[in-house]
Formats: structure tokens, C-alpha cells, sequence
């Protein structure tokens, strides 16, 4: 097995046995005959040879160990119980080194009565401290008692401390994560708006054109056809969408042929790139064309290789900007135009105004102010706004390379 793997496996092992190792190497640290009698010492009594009682006060200050993160209140209070018969009988055995490791523990995992813990230990040692002076030689000074008590004073601090950089960083940790479903909202709600809001605009107006054309039989079944297709392409961005969602989604077998929308729509949907790219514009201008709006479409320079999230952000320029068109100045000439840098994608989409709102016109302004977000994200600059001729101009320079 290598490291790695033995790693993994140490880890999924439960928190006490990864724990107990430690106990048994001091309970064999203190047991061995060079280091008895030479652990610490408090108060300045004759070292006493280990005897049974010693076994109780070893296994008191040792074992209890394995369950210092499990259960730190009853590891402390072992520990302690056996650090005090260790000093009171002279043992001065190496495991009353344990005490404050399990101060630096307990300081770090203890959630509950934590001020309690701290004075209860305090006044627990003031009459450990004068029994040991009284049992003494009178070697030990008050001073020295205080400077032992400060250093397990200090090893709780320490463990205080970890237990705040811990809870400080699961803070910032569960900040980052409500930060990053905060901008996938939106992200998923502007993208949303972009495809449900082109659609249905789109539908809306060649349905209300194929109300005129019941006097033209074939007109008006190439209306219906193009309120299908844009149907279907909707449900198709959409699928796109619930891609990003769950991985997971997506049609099936003889999916596009269950719907009822025709044959070869689910080939379609298989084929198509989750993302759009700006070769794609054409299939928008297409589509606002046979909504009714006359649109003049011009693409200028070649692509670079990799344009990070910037080919999706000009097509959504060009999909908000045509849908704008189509709801407030139907019948407008519209210009659409792409030029492709080595650095940077510029889109400019223009109307002449001479157009009349259909009966889409209804907007809360979302769509320009979550592309002018966007682009803002990325470096780029964003400009829409009426011209002196009463038209509307949407100009956007997207940097390359980026994400958003």
C-alpha cells in the first residue's frame, strides 16, 4: 500500500483510535527505567519508587489520552486526577508531561462550560499547591507555583487559540461557499432571463404576425413554423442550462422524439455546444429576421483559439440586443456587427428607430444591466443608449481569455 493510500486509511479510522497510540507512548516513555523519577515536579518532594498504586496513576495520566478529542472535559479530568496522585506521591513520572497536551486540547475542542473548566481548574490548584508545599522540604516558593500555574495557564491559551483560528476559518469557509451560491444565483438568473426572455419575445411577435397572414395559407404556416422552431431552440437552451445544474441531466434515448416537436431533435440537441459561441449569432440574426425585423449582419476577423468566457458574453450582447429590438422598435433596420481582435471581441448592434413597440414591450431593464455586469467582470467596457436619429446603439468591447 503506499503512502497515500495508508494516508486515506489512517484518516477514515474513528478519532479515538487515531488518539490512543499517543497514551501508550507515554505510558512506555514513563515505565522505562532511565526517565523514573525524572518527569515533572512540583513542590519539591522526594522522588518514591514506582509501586501499584503508580500503575493506577500511569494509566490515569496516559490512557485517558485516546479520547482527548472525543471527550476532552472527562480526558482532562482523568489527566488531572492523576497528574495530582503523581505530584502528592512523588512519583515524578514522565507522563505528568501529558497535562499540558491535554490542556492545549481541551482549550481547542471543548464547546461547552468552557469558563466553568477554567475555574474549576484554578481552584482545584490551590490546595494541590498547598499540599505540596506542607508535604515539601519548603524548596518550592509560592513564585514557582504561580509560574507553573501561568505555564498551564499558557497551554490553554494555546489551544483557545487554535479552537478560534478553526472556528475563524469555518466562518470564512462558509462565507466563501454563501458568496459563490450567491453569484451562481445570479448567474443562473441572468442567464435565465437572456434565453427566456429572447424566446419567448421572438414567439410573441411571429404569433402575433400569424394572426394577419389567415388569408395566406403558406405565409402563415411558415409563421407557425418559425413559432416552432423558436420553441424548440428555447427548450433546447434551457436543456443547456439544467446541464450546468446537474451534470447528470440530459435527453435520453428518443428524448427529442417524446415531446411531440419532431423528428432529429434530440440529434439536434446532442450536437449543439452547451455554450454558444459567436459563431452562433448567425442562428440569432436568422431568427429575428423571420420574427419580422430586418437584420443586416457583418462579422469581421477570425477568432482566437481561446476566448475563454468571452464568445458567450458576445453572444449574449447580441441575443439582449436583437430581443430589444424586436420588443420596443419592431421593424426597425437593425445592424449587427462582430469583430473579432487578437485580444478583445467588439460588438455593436444598432436600430434606426423607426420601428413600433409590439406587444412584448415589457422590460424591467435587467437584461443591459446584467451584461453590463458581466462585461465589467472581465475588464471590458459596455455602452447602450439612444442615438440623436431616436434609434438605440448597444456597443461592448469583451476582453478575451477571461472568465466570468
Amino acid at each position: 500500500m503506499s503512502i497515500q493510500g495508508a494516508g486515506r486509511v489512517w484518516r477514515r479510522l474513528d478519532v479515538t483510535v487515531r488518539d490512543l497510540p499517543l497514551g501508550i507512548l507515554f505510558l512506555v516513555v514513563s515505565v522505562l527505567p532511565g526517565l523514573r523519577g525524572h518527569g515533572t515536579e512540583v513542590g519539591d518532594l522526594p522522588t518514591r519508587p514506582f509501586d501499584a498504586l503508580a500503575v493506577l496513576t500511569l494509566a490515569l495520566e496516559c490512557l485517558p489520552l485516546a479520547v482527548r478529542r472525543r471527550w476532552p472535559a472527562v480526558c482532562l479530568a482523568l489527566v488531572t486526577c492523576g497528574f495530582a496522585l503523581d505530584q502528592l506521591r512523588g512519583y515524578h513520572s514522565a507522563a505528568g508531561t501529558a497535562l499540558p497536551i491535554v490542556l492545549i486540547s481541551a482549550g481547542s475542542h471543548l464547546e461547552h462550560r468552557r469558563r466553568a473548566t477554567v475555574v474549576l481548574l484554578t481552584v482545584a490548584y490551590v490546595p494541590l499547591a498547598i499540599a505540596l508545599s506542607q508535604l515539601g522540604s519548603g524548596g518550592e516558593t509560592p513564585t514557582e507555583f504561580v509560574t507553573f500555574y501561568l505555564v498551564l495557564a499558557l497551554a490553554w491559551g494555546a489551544g483557545a487559540w487554535l479552537r478560534a483560528t478553526r472556528l475563524a476559518e469555518a466562518e470564512r469557509r462558509e462565507r466563501v461557499a454563501a458568496e459563490t451560491r450567491t453569484a451562481e444565483r445570479a448567474q443562473l438568473a441572468r442567464e435565465l432571463h437572456d434565453v427566456v426572455t429572447h424566446h419567448v419575445t421572438a414567439m410573441v411577435v411571429q404569433a402575433e404576425a400569424a394572426r394577419y397572414l389567415t388569408a395566406a395559407p403558406e405565409r402563415l404556416e411558415q409563421s407557425l413554423t418559425a413559432v416552432s422552431d423558436t420553441g424548440r431552440r428555447a427548450i433546447t437552451d434551457l436543456r443547456h442550462l439544467l446541464d450546468l445544474l446537474n451534470p447528470d441531466y440530459g435527453p435520453g434515448p428518443g428524448h427529442g422524439h417524446g415531446t411531440g416537436t419532431g423528428t432529429g431533435t434530440g440529434a439536434m440537441e446532442a450536437k449543439e455546444p452547451r455554450t454558444p459561441a459567436v459563431g452562433r449569432v448567425l442562428t440569432l440574426v436568422e431568427q429575428t429576421r423571420r420574427a419580422g425585423q430586418p437584420v443586416d449582419f457583418t462579422e469581421q476577423g477570425t477568432p482566437p483559439a481561446s476566448t475563454g468566457s468571452a464568445d458567450l458574453v458576445a453572444y449574449r450582447v447580441v441575443q439582449e440586443a436583437l430581443t430589444n429590438a424586436l420588443k420596443y422598435a419592431h421593424g426597425s433596420r437593425t445592424s449587427v456587427q462582430v469583430r473579432h481582435g487578437e485580444r478583445e471581441i467588439t460588438v455593436e448592434v444598432s436600430t434606426d428607430g423607426t420601428g413600433s413597440p409590439s406587444a412584448a414591450a415589457v422590460g424591467s431593464g435587467r437584461g443591459l444591466a446584467g451584461l453590463r455586469e458581466r462585461i465589467g467582470v472581465l475588464g471590458g467596457d459596455f455602452h447602450a443608449g439612444s442615438g440623436m436619429d431616436g434609434g438605440f446603439t448597444v456597443r461592448a468591447r469583451i476582453p478575451a481569455g477571461g472568465t466570468s
